[in-house]
């Protein structure tokens, strides 16, 4: 058994471990799922929670499932258990436990929801904003750096034994939703979660080359198209920039690969906030959103019907990129001080 790190919030989620532990134990079929288009803390926290509950309990069937009828991201395949992530359109059990992470809303699960629906009991792990719980019962902390670190709050609390493959998959998620630790929501308890986990074997070294390092060659020359067309608003406050399903489809990139290019449009010196979109197919355009100080994004986010952190959100719009530019590039002005009236759309 390991032993948690000190935080003073130890007890914070205590009765809802304690009925957590309680739907585990009576389940012989459990489904762990996370959001759409799963990120690092996504899959890192299905996994990790996944394989502590299969050494536990290994008579018990515990699926690992993918919200969309699509493969692993390919810098996620090196984590424990990624192997055995499918989708959840082919999983046809009524389990008698579904357990979400890292998603606010049903919605959000895509294909794991109907899942859900047809689930004897729900549970959910999230750091996300919610409007309505759609758990029976929910560990909630918007101001956790990520889910992983709600994950190993869990097991830590419930005497669970940590092996390399799982604290690797929980750190992986940190890291990721810390942006390697230079987000807003790099916390004490981040910093803290993220040793610990080190202590048990997790390889910081494996997670930087496969998840940073390892770009293939078509996505680096997609990342410099997304460069070059780098453009700022208000006096400099703002920045976009975008890619088409086109340009996606002539360098042979999968959707997947673009997780990170909202991170080039942020890193322009400057700039306050910043967004990125990639039109998934025509006509549907992916929005992600940063902020690089104290200022709120996930308003914008939520015009769209969006969502998220205050400093990272993002959001899904139904038209053509030069007319969600029209819409959010005068709310993200506003939001730096800007007059929106003066802002001119440009690609």
């Amino acid at each position: 058994m390991h032993k948690e790190p000190p935080r003073e919030d130890a007890c914070e989620f205590a009765e809802a471990f304690q009925r957590i532990t309680e739907l585990i134990e009576g389940a012989d079929t459990i489904a762990i799922s996370g959001h759409t288009s799963p990120d690092g803390d996504a899959l890192g926290s299905v996994l990790g929670l996944g394989l502590a509950l299969r050494a536990r309990y290994p008579q018990k069937d515990i699926a690992f499932l993918l919200a969309d009828d699509a493969p692993v991201p390919r810098i996620y395949r090196f984590l424990e258990g990624a192997e055995e992530l499918a989708p959840a359109c082919r999983y046809a059990l009524s389990p008698d436990l579904f357990i979400a992470v890292d998603c606010p809303v049903l919605e959000r699960l895509a294909d794991s929801a109907e899942i859900a629906r047809r689930a004897s009991h729900v549970v959910t792990f999230d750091h996300h904003p919610c409007r309505q719980e759609f758990a029976e019962v929910a560990v909630r902390r918007v101001n956790c750096a990520a889910t992983a670190v709600l994950i190993d709050k869990y097991l830590a609390v419930t005497g669970y034994e940590l092996t390399p493959g799982l604290a690797t998959a929980l750190l992986c998620g940190i890291v990721t939703d810390t942006g390697r630790f230079q987000y807003q929501n790099a916390d004490p308890a981040a910093f803290a979660v993220a040793a610990h986990l080190v202590s048990h074997g997790a390889d910081p070294a494996r997670i930087a080359l496969e998840v940073y390092q390892s770009q293939r060659i078509e996505y680096l020359r997609l990342e410099s198209l997304v460069m070059g067309r780098i453009k700022t608003v208000a006096d400099g406050r703002v920045a976009y920039s975008f890619a088409r399903a086109a340009d996606l489809e002539r360098r042979h990139v999968s959707q997947d690969e673009c997780d990170g290019l909202v991170d080039v449009v942020r890193s322009v010196q400057g700039v306050e906030v910043c967004l990125f979109l990639k039109e998934s197919q025509p006509g549907c355009i992916r929005g992600n959103l940063r902020s690089k100080g104290a200022l709120d994004v996930s308003g914008v986010a939520a015009s769209f019907g969006g969502g998220g952190h205050a400093a990272a959100a993002g959001f899904t719009y139904k038209g053509t990129i030069e007319e969600a530019l029209e819409r959010a590039l005068p709310q993200l002005a506003e939001l730096v001080g800007a007059d929106p009236a003066s802002i001119c759309v440009t690609l």
